[in-house]
């Protein structure tokens, strides 16, 4: 029946479409506004949380590089000897530095900007000069060396800790004999500096310059460009004299001048320097103007900018830089993450549209007679397809400007434009599904059509093509990844093919499902034509006569599955890598060791700390020569017992302490193991053995053929690549201290706990002489461990290193983190979206299985019969959705695992070891589909609830719905 009004005047006037069925369907329009404005603040903001990370890595990238690589440096020679004295020292004052240091600014061209505040420039001498003044540090008995440097705004860089800032009276030359300067803490403190000081810094063919020292400084920000650019006007450095290890020492620091001071440099031996530091700021510089901010780094360092600075300074000027290095590493860890980012966006964003375009068809299906009642009445397809636009539109495009705007108020950083574009796609997709799907079914007038439940429809020959054509892109994709994998091809954006492999698969299989799906529902209604009762069976005809179109729900839920056992599964490697990375570098929970040694009783004192359950010594030394050649292999000696344990309890390289126990002889000649180390069992460096007897260099054995002889070698755990160099035949092996002792290869493992690297050798420690068993590392297992107290108790100054603080070190650029969050928020996404699809089918289904009830009510059925109905009704498709979906994520974690590496993204920390691999999470598989499951069920007892409570007179009234 047509909506209609009247007029006072009583003629009869057509009420609007869009307002009548707003009016007549509120929960369905508000449903699908609600889905619309979600799924276009997902598509809007996701652009904007990549860029976010971007531009935060290139922060990042910059602010960890040293300022000396950051920083942009020009540097030019002190004027020929052959101008005037006047025109040299004009050269050095500051106000000609001044008027050169605009000139440089004035070249550095956007988007590359400068930090004022840290940038600087002045006067230093470029050869140390030593002094020769009583009173200074001398390590080594050796005068300390020191430049001079006048920089400028040096009091709004530091504050003086005592004294006050240096200055200069009147006009400085270069025959000024004494001049004021000031040090800073770090300087006084390492070569014994006091305000008063006077340092003679030797003159050029004069008597020295006088420098008297009025004022210890303390800097600002000593982590600033301004101090780092050249860490030696803050830090001084004890410098060898010389090439050789033995060679004797210095202190090598610096005297901060006023500027005006700068042309007494003149008057040394000191070569001065001219030099403008220009900071790059790039806390406004985006990530993705990186190719132009190169661009403008090298044209101040090679080109144009270059030239112009050489004729605004001196023609001798040099521009140096490792800014562009910097950006070059930035640009290559981006390049490696993009299409790692790029699978998590494509496979979020094609379960959305997968969604977006199920809520279309499920509303052309549940509006199938209306739509054609009207074709029949004579309505035009264009004009049909119009009013559904109309009415989808109406509610979907305030929904997604609302979306657009929650996104770019919860991301204020990013590009706009990318999240308007795709927020602006959801919405027209949302506007498009409906009269899209309705044009496409109602191409031809009719009233009823034949049966189209799942188990008698068959599919077209279109549907077959399209079914293929996406199978070999989906083959396509799949071979690509496995082939090429997601670090290749660096600098590009990831392959928009590639990245949209998990997601092809999952389609392929709900495909596959969809096809399959008739034949279980078949047998299950065979099996049970045989029990007793109605209801399920007639549970199974319900589900067997089910609209084709209620299949699309297994698409939708099918992807949305995937993508989050996918997301899930790249969660999972990520962490792994970082466990296996931080396990391979400490060897347990914490490692404390000292290269010199241990100090006795450090074991003890170490498990007394509050946490420690077990600790496990070793004596490491990195100094084993085999054959007493040129090459080192590091060998720890350990008690095998105790170090079995700690390997098997870590995973890493777990074996039998038997194998590595060391045999030992007693004194009636029968054979042992285990025994402590006695001595005599190694000889000395001439190869001579002791009372015990072990084998020298040459391999003579001594007496008794004690352990470590060639008759009785060693057995000792190696590497792989140790293995494979010498073989399983006795070598021996020199020690550190010059011993030697015969080992033998027993067995192979990739990694032990002990040492670091692809090689090394494992040794029982008894049969050592006890030079080479003293403890240099300990191995300490155990939960909320604090390094602070482990070096506490060891006593001295030992390397402690705990697991999870170098755990969490590896989650070290914003790219990295940036990228774990949009997988955590793909796998929420996906099975948000899951959920979502399964709520959008029940909802559809809802009011045929309500009236269904109220009819069989009539008929005697219970309400536990009516709910017992309704659930067996909908869990064939929830079943099938839920396994299909795990299994299709765990095929697709293992198709694809070989093309994924995530060692990048879980290890972007320069040196780390270990290698990242995509591994099956079993929780991001089971989870979803076990809620799917559980929503099924819950939604099915709800409705049968909520029928019990209502007449089945009102159900059963004919015309009141549309």
């Amino acid at each position: 029946m047509r909506p209609h009004l009247h007029t006072p005047l009583g003629t009869q006037v057509l009420a609007p479409w869009v307002r009548t069925r707003l009016r007549v369907a509120p929960g369905v329009a508000v449903g699908l506004a609600l889905l619309v404005a979600v799924t276009a603040f997902l598509a809007a903001v996701c652009p904007r949380v990549v860029d976010r990370a971007e531009d935060a890595g290139l922060r990042r990238a910059v602010a960890d590089a040293e300022a000396r690589r950051t920083t942009v440096q020009v540097a030019a020679p002190q004027l020929n000897p052959g101008f005037s004295p006047e025109r040299r020292e004009a050269a050095l004052r500051p106000g000609t530095l001044r008027r050169q240091y605009a000139a440089v600014l004035g070249e550095v061209r956007r988007p590359l900007a400068a930090d004022r505040a840290q940038s600087s420039y002045g006067v230093r001498t470029a050869t140390p000069l030593a002094v020769p003044d009583a009173g200074l540090a001398r390590p080594d008995n050796v005068p300390p060396r020191v430049v001079l440097a006048a920089q400028n705004d040096l009091a709004g860089h530091a504050r003086p800790r005592s004294g006050r800032l240096p200055r200069a009276t009147g006009t400085v030359t270069a025959t000024t004999r004494a001049v004021e300067a000031a040090v800073t803490t770090e300087t006084a403190e390492h070569l014994r500096i006091e305000v008063g000081s006077v340092i003679h810094v030797p003159g050029a063919d004069r008597a020295p310059l006088a420098v008297r020292v009025t004022g210890i400084l303390a800097p600002r920000q000593p982590e600033g460009a301004y101090w780092e650019a050249q860490p030696l006007l803050r830090s001084p450095s004890l410098v060898r004299d010389g090439n050789s290890p033995a060679a004797p020492t210095y202190w090598l620091g610096a005297l901060l001048l006023p500027p005006q001071a700068a042309p007494a440099m003149l008057g040394t031996s000191g070569n001065p320097v001219r030099y403008w530091q220009v900071a790059p700021d790039t806390t406004r510089t985006p990530a993705h103007a990186l190719p132009e901010l190169r661009s403008a780094v090298a044209t101040l360092e090679s080109g144009p900018g270059h030239g112009r600075i050489r004729d605004a300074v001196d023609p001798d000027a040099v521009t140096e830089t490792d800014l562009d290095t910097v950006l070059d590493d930035y640009e290559d860890l981006r390049s490696r993450i993009a299409p790692l980012v790029s699978v998590a966006a494509f496979g979020t964003g094609a379960v959305a549209l997968v969604v977006l375009l199920m809520a279309g068809g499920l509303a052309a299906d549940r509006r199938r007679a209306e739509l054609g009642l009207l074709r029949a009445r004579g309505a035009s397809l264009p004009g049909l397809a119009g009013r559904l636009l109309a009415e989808t539109a109406v509610v979907a495009v305030p929904a997604g400007a609302l979306g657009l705007a929650a996104a770019l108020w919860a991301v204020p950083h990013g590009r706009s434009a990318y999240a308007v574009a795709a927020a602006g796609t959801v919405t027209l997709l949302a506007c498009l599904a409906l009269p899209v799907r309705a044009a496409a079914r109602h191409r031809t007038a009719h009233l009823h059509t034949g049966r189209e439940d799942v188990v008698s429809a068959r599919p077209s020959r279109r549907r077959t093509v399209a079914e293929l054509t996406l199978l070999v892109l989906a083959a396509g994709a799949v071979e690509a990844l496995r082939r090429r994998g997601t670090s290749e091809g660096a600098g590009t954006r990831g392959d928009a093919l590639v990245s949209l492999a998990p997601v092809l698969v999952a389609v392929i299989a709900a495909l596959v499902l969809v096809r399959l799906h008739p034949l279980p529902l078949r047998l299950l209604t065979r099996a049970t034509d045989r029990l007793r009762g109605a209801v399920v069976s007639l549970a199974l005809a319900r589900t067997s006569r089910a609209s084709v179109s209620a299949v699309l729900p297994l698409l939708a839920l099918l992807t949305a599955l995937t993508t989050a056992a996918f997301g899930g599964s790249v969660t999972s490697g990520i962490g792994a890598a970082r466990d296996h990375a931080a396990l391979l570098t400490t060897g347990a929970d914490a490692r404390v060791e000292s290269t010199s040694g241990l100090r006795a009783g450090a074991a003890e004192r170490v498990r007394g700390v509050p946490g420690v359950e077990e600790v496990t010594t070793a004596a490491l030394t990195l100094e084993a020569k085999p054959h007493d050649g040129p090459e080192s292999v590091p060998l720890a000696a350990v008690s095998p017992d105790a170090y079995a344990r700690l390997a098997d309890r870590v995973h890493l390289g777990a074996f039998p302490a038997r194998t590595l126990t060391a045999a030992t002889t007693t004194p009636d000649g029968s054979s042992g193991s285990g025994g402590s180390s006695g001595s005599g069992r190694s000889s000395g460096p001439d190869g001579s053995s002791g009372s015990g007897g072990s084998a020298g260099p040459g391999g003579a054995s001594g007496s008794g053929g004690s352990a470590g002889s060639e008759a009785d070698p060693l057995p000792v755990l190696a590497s792989s690549a140790v293995a494979h160099r010498y073989g399983t035949a006795p070598f021996p092996v020199r020690l550190a201290d010059g011993a030697h002792v015969t080992v033998r290869i027993a067995l192979v493992r990739e990694s032990t706990p002990a040492v670091t690297g692809t090689e090394f050798l494992v040794v029982d420690r008894s049969g050592l002489p006890s030079a080479a068993t003293r403890p240099t590392t300990l191995l300490v297992t155990g939960s909320d461990l604090d390094a602070t107290a482990l070096r506490r108790a060891a006593g001295g100054s030992p390397g402690v290193t705990v697991r999870a603080q170098e755990r969490a070190a590896y989650a070290h650029s914003p790219l990295q983190t940036g990228a774990e969050h949009l997988y955590t928020a793909a796998v929420a996404a996906g099975a948000g979206y899951a959920l979502l699809a399964l709520l959008l089918a029940l909802v559809r289904a809802a009011p045929e299985r309500v009236a269904l009830l109220a009819r069989l009510r009539t008929m005697g059925l219970t309400r536990a019969q009516g709910r017992r109905l309704l659930i067996l009704e909908s869990l064939p498709q929830a079943l099938l959705a839920a396994a299909g979906g795990t299994l299709t994520g765990w095929a697709a974690v293992r198709l694809l695992s070989p093309g994924i590496d995530l060692t990048t993204l879980a290890l972007a920390t320069p040196g780390a070891a270990g290698v990242g691999h995509l591994r099956t999470d079993p929780v991001s598989l089971l989870l979803p589909a076990l809620a799917v499951l559980l929503l099924t069920v819950a939604v099915a007892a709800v409705q049968a609830w909520v029928t019990g409570r209502r007449g089945s007179v009102r159900e059963l009234r004919v015309g009141e719905r549309t």
